[in-house]
């Protein structure tokens, strides 16, 4: 019998990770998740978009407007921070970061900084704001590499069994 033939690439499979990660998030409007894969196709992280290790979500505000301190913004940890401080690995140079969203410039900086060298992403619908032009513009400063990722499969569906 021959191998099947519609398995998922290794850029689904990881983006799937992410995507899966993102539906742990508690942020009504917006949910995002990040895996950070080695050159060995391994997992050594994971996040999504969410409050610190021991701030009460039921207590902060989720809003997306008003005064600052009553928004979620000055509190919510991202996906690519929560994968970086999540991984397994003491190094995270030379790994692939995937990711539902184009990575703000706040944690464009923890990627570089991480020695993570590709970012590879879903949705860029936010590349007209100045935090997505400025993540651009230091990702090309530093050599980091980004791409969309337009999937084969337009859905995966998981099945629990």
């Amino acid at each position: 019998m021959p191998k099947r033939k519609d398995y998922i690439s290794w850029d689904e499979y990881f983006m799937g990770v992410a995507v899966l990660s993102s539906m742990r998030s508690k942020d009504p409007s917006t949910q995002v998740g990040a895996c950070i894969i080695n050159a060995d196709h391994k997992i050594v992280g994971v996040g999504y978009n969410g409050f610190p290790i021991g701030v009460n979500d039921d207590e902060v505000p989720w809003e997306r407007e008003g005064a600052w301190l009553d928004t979620k913004y000055p509190y919510v940890c991202h996906a690519e921070l929560n994968a970086i401080l999540n991984a397994i690995s003491s190094s995270l140079k030379g790994c692939s970061l995937y990711v539902g969203l184009f990575p703000c410039n706040e944690c464009a900086k923890a990627i570089i900084q991480s020695g993570i060298r590709e970012v590879v992403y879903l949705s860029d619908k936010y590349a007209e704001a100045e935090n997505t032009k400025a993540s651009k513009w230091m990702f090309d400063q530093t050599g980091v590499t980004y791409r969309k990722l337009e999937p084969a499969h337009s859905s995966i569906l998981v099945q629990m069994q």
